[in-house]
């Protein structure tokens, strides 16, 4: 159990991780759910209905950078 905040405060979202692969990323930045999504889509997997949302968690969980 996590103790209450003081005064009502909420607690803030945390950042998502950013792991550093220079060489390796082309874009930008690239989250861990698209790499998921890209790689799943390769093998021949079909998308269900809760793909995009995890896809979407997973990429405010951890961020790829060059």
């Amino acid at each position: 159990m996590t103790d209450p905040l003081p005064d009502g405060e909420t607690p803030s979202p945390r950042a998502a991780r950013r792991i550093r692969l220079p060489g390796f990323i082309r874009d930008d930045e690239v989250g861990l759910g698209d790499v998921v999504k890209r790689a799943t889509y390769a093998l021949g997997f079909k998308p269900c209905g809760g793909c995009e949302g995890r896809a979407a968690a997973l990429n405010r969980w951890m961020v790829f950078t060059r």
